[in-house]
């Protein structure tokens, strides 16, 4: 592993959390050490403390920071004028786009996020549990309009969709023959004709 030189310009928790992704993707969480994690960033203990106070404290960044830029997107496609079949395809692509770009963060944290401890896991439960509601909102609306059957309950094509993405990790590759835009398209489709009246 190439140690982080002095003149390294990122800041330093940017450096901690790259090193910390690349190790705990490498030879998983549970057998990282703060040591070489330290090590691979060029700094001290100390600033490690700093900056996260623990190793389960960088765990939970790695997702932490993944799921802000997630919810921020939503948001984003979820509070525009389009009409809501369009708004909910866009959301369903975009999350597994974002998933795929940042797939060794969403990999590592769903083999790892039973290591967090009781209090970190609970906060990240609520995180996630925020997003999937105002992912619901969107076919709950979609089907209070009519445009999307109410056959199957909202939360199980929620479970559906999110499953699917929960395991990218396991199965997709870059060099394999399907762009992150293609898995996303067809993950979406999936998931709009799961709710066509």
């Amino acid at each position: 592993m190439a140690k982080a030189t002095e003149g390294d310009a990122k800041p330093v928790p940017q450096r901690l959390l790259a090193a910390a992704t690349r190790l705990f993707a490498d030879q998983g969480y549970d057998r990282t050490s703060v040591q070489e994690i330290v090590e691979a960033a060029g700094v001290t203990k100390g600033a490690l403390y700093h900056y996260f106070g623990s190793k389960d404290d960088l765990l939970h960044e790695v997702y932490a920071r993944l799921l802000r830029l997630q919810q921020e997107r939503l948001d984003a496609i979820a509070g525009s004028a389009e009409p809501v079949e369009r708004r909910l395809r866009e959301a369903a692509a975009d999350v597994v786009v974002t998933t795929i770009d940042n797939l060794d963060d969403a990999t590592i944290f769903f083999r790892s996020m039973h290591q967090l401890s009781p209090e970190k896991h609970k906060q990240v439960r609520a995180e996630r549990r925020r997003y999937h509601e105002r992912f619901r909102a969107l076919i709950e609306e979609g089907q209070e309009a009519g445009v999307f059957s109410r056959e199957t309950p909202a939360d199980l094509v929620v479970d559906y969709h999110f499953g699917s993405i929960h395991h990218l990790g396991a199965w997709y590759r870059p060099q394999g023959p399907l762009t992150p835009r293609e898995v996303a398209d067809h993950l979406a489709d999936l998931l709009l004709r799961s709710l066509r009246v």
